[in-house]
């Protein structure tokens, strides 16, 4: 029997050895067991003790009775506590310190990287010196973890994390099932209305629904509902401009549209044709420009008469 980060197992009291802790082995080798470490009442010599095995802060393996969130092999969703910008992420795995999330497994675009508060999916693995480290869960672990999403959650707006996320989209986990593994789905770039994390919690409406029971989705409204409420938006920009005019247009850039309007060009121009129909706005050049009211003159160009 050997002792190996990251498993349980059950060991015999050998000895205790003050002010440290007890010291419990399984006939071959010992491991201490420090009294910060215990749970419930002080063992005795020769109790039996299940204990969790890691190494501590100065990298010597120990033994722990607190219960880990996760173990050697396992998978699970931890959540971000701290980021160094040379080491990698830390995560909570309910010890009372954390796991180390190495820097090789974050996106290299530092704006999809975790922050503290995110969640992320990961296995426990050793790194080449056997100590603890979480390796990131892709879509070949997690696709064991879902079930195909049923035909009525089309067009619904459903909440998940975000496990991968590439300038062409980013991969999520859906909320459901009885430990939280939902639907496996992707939210394309164009249907991003902002850059997304690493673990990022998000909210999104499922707009496509796959043979496989992957789904689509999309952080906007139905284009007909998007439409009214771009279309609120860009009109309460306009009233909060100088002479009600905006440098922007359909003429304008998309990204610049992107970056300003969180929308994309085509939900820009649907909303500003909507307020051009209704007489709202009106647009010269590359400028659009709220319509002024006209004074009330009477019909007959002149004052109302009494």
């Amino acid at each position: 029997m050997s002792l190996t980060a990251g498993t349980t197992i059950v060991l015999t009291v050998s000895r205790e050895v003050s002010p440290y802790g007890y010291f419990v082995t399984d006939g071959i080798s010992d491991v201490l067991l420090p009294y910060t470490e215990l749970v419930g009442s002080k063992p005795k010599v020769n109790d039996a003790v299940e204990v969790f095995i890691f190494y501590d802060s100065e990298d010597r393996i120990a033994a722990t009775m607190h219960k880990p969130l996760l173990q050697l092999g396992e998978l699970a969703r931890l959540k971000v506590a701290d980021v160094h910008p040379r080491l990698g992420c830390f995560l909570e795995m309910g010890l009372g310190r954390q796991l180390l999330l190495p820097l090789s497994e974050l996106p290299e675009k530092i704006d999809f990287r975790p922050l503290p508060g995110d969640e992320v999916f990961v296995i426990m693995k050793h790194d080449k010196m056997g100590r603890l480290v979480a390796k990131l869960a892709f879509e070949e672990e997690l696709s064991q973890l879902v079930f195909p999403a049923p035909d009525s959650w089309k067009s619904q707006w459903v909440e998940g994390w975000v496990t991968k996320t590439l300038q062409m989209g980013s991969f999520v986990i859906l909320d459901g099932g009885v430990v939280g593994f939902g639907v496996y789905g992707l939210i394309p770039s164009p249907e991003r209305t902002r850059p997304l994390r690493l673990g990022e919690r998000v909210r999104a409406r499922i707009t496509f629904i796959r043979e496989d029971g992957r789904v689509n989705l999309s952080m906007t409204e139905r284009k007909e509902v998007g439409r009214v409420q771009d279309a609120d938006r860009l009109l309460q920009f306009l009233k909060e401009r100088p002479g009600g005019s905006m440098p922007y247009s359909d003429q304008t850039e998309a990204e610049i549209i992107k970056s300003r309007f969180g929308i994309s060009k085509g939900a820009f121009k649907r909303a500003l044709g909507k307020l051009m129909r209704e007489g709202v706005v009106t647009q010269k050049g590359s400028w659009t420009h709220l319509v002024q009211p006209a004074e009330d003159t009477g019909k007959d160009g002149g004052q109302d008469q009494q």
